[in-house]
This record gives C-alpha cells, sequence and structure tokens, in this order.
C-alpha cells in the first residue's frame, strides 16, 4: 500500500505527534464515508491492529492503512490554509481528486 504526505502536513502531523497524549500512537487514514462513486477520508491515531499495513512515507511519518480496504491505497495527505485550513486527504489513482 501507498500513502504520501505532502510537506504542508507532514509539518502539522509531526506537530500533533509530539503532544504528549500522542506519544506511543500512529496515523491512521480511514474511510469516513462512502458514496456510489467515491469515499470521505479522515484521520486518527491509533496503533496497529491485525489487519493494519504500517506505511512507511518519505516524509518519515509511518501511516496506519487498512489493509481490507482498496480505497485507501494510494492516498495523499495535503494540509491547505486557504480556503479554509485543515487537513485535504484525496486518492488521486482512484479518481477521488477531494470532496464535493
Amino acid at each position: 500500500m501507498k500513502c504520501k504526505i505532502t510537506r504542508n502536513a507532514a509539518k502539522k502531523i509531526n506537530e500533533i505527534l509530539a503532544e504528549e497524549d500522542s506519544q506511543g500512537q500512529t496515523l491512521r487514514v480511514l474511510v469516513t464515508h462512502a458514496h456510489d462513486d467515491h469515499v470521505h477520508y479522515g484521520l486518527d491515531l491509533d496503533t496497529p491492529g491485525e489487519n493494519d499495513e504500517i506505511v512507511h512515507t518519505d516524509k518519515e511519518i509511518d501511516v496506519l492503512l487498512d489493509k481490507n480496504v482498496d480505497a485507501l491505497d494510494g492516498v495523499k495527505i495535503d494540509y491547505l490554509y486557504l480556503p479554509e485550513e485543515g487537513f485535504v486527504i484525496t486518492n488521486p489513482s482512484k479518481g477521488n481528486h477531494g470532496d464535493h
């Protein structure tokens, strides 16, 4: 499985992971809602489970992805400042280029 993290997202994720209550946890990307032709993604902090693959990114951040959820393979995590500040998760390899 693959996961891409942009520079902006890596900076914010590292800030979150540095917080005391995040120690020992790994970033998880998950599907929060599925429509007919696309899905919505979310982020959480978690520990690896039986169905998880730990993906090592080029930003030296490990990401948990559920091996049984095909829509997670190829996700891209970005952090935007405009029009609203926050994480944006898409999967260009699956045709998901952003929420509606």
